[in-house]
């Protein structure tokens, strides 16, 4: 490794990859939130807010995953998280084609009419929090089920107690 490691197995004090991830999923709820209310309010500022909070959700998904894969990459999980790292890795990765393609449907549907929105959208939109809420779950379970970059865990690993 060239950069030591803390008591955390990361080169830097805290892992990053989380606080990114809990910034994209407040945009994307708040999105869903104010496209569901200006749906039925007709209120074309609540899109708006909508489709910039999508347009920067969109981009910093894709630093997530960078730190996410540089974080699970050095993390050494053992063979009981390792199922769930590969599905939370196959989920983030996946929900970041689905997040840009309903930004770009947003950004369009915008363009077009800054009031109306389609319904389908909205259906879109909510299988989109529903995976997020999965992904969610996913990530929880890796923190506070197998305790991935917490202190007493990576110990454990590192003397072998963990397989």
């Amino acid at each position: 490794m060239l950069l030591p490691l803390n008591n955390q197995d990361l080169p830097y004090p805290d892992p990053i990859h989380p606080i990114v991830v809990h910034f994209i999923i407040a945009m994307v709820f708040f999105s869903f939130f104010c496209d569901v209310v200006g749906y039925f309010t007709h209120n074309d500022r609540l899109h708006e807010v909508s489709v910039w909070n999508l347009v920067v959700a969109s981009v910093s998904i894709f630093i997530a995953i960078l730190f996410g894969q540089f974080e699970a990459g050095i993390a050494q999980p053992y063979a009981a998280a390792k199922s769930i790292l590969s599905l939370h890795t196959i989920t983030g990765w996946s929900l970041s084609a689905l997040l840009v393609a309903l930004t770009t449907w947003r950004f369009v549907m915008r363009q077009r009419n800054p009031i109306r929105i389609s319904p389908v959208y909205l259906g879109a939109a909510t299988v989109l929090v529903c995976i997020v809420f999965f992904q969610m779950v996913l990530g929880t379970r890796l923190v506070w089920v197998y305790g991935l970059h917490v202190e007493p865990v990576v110990e454990a690993a590192r003397k072998g107690l963990l397989q």
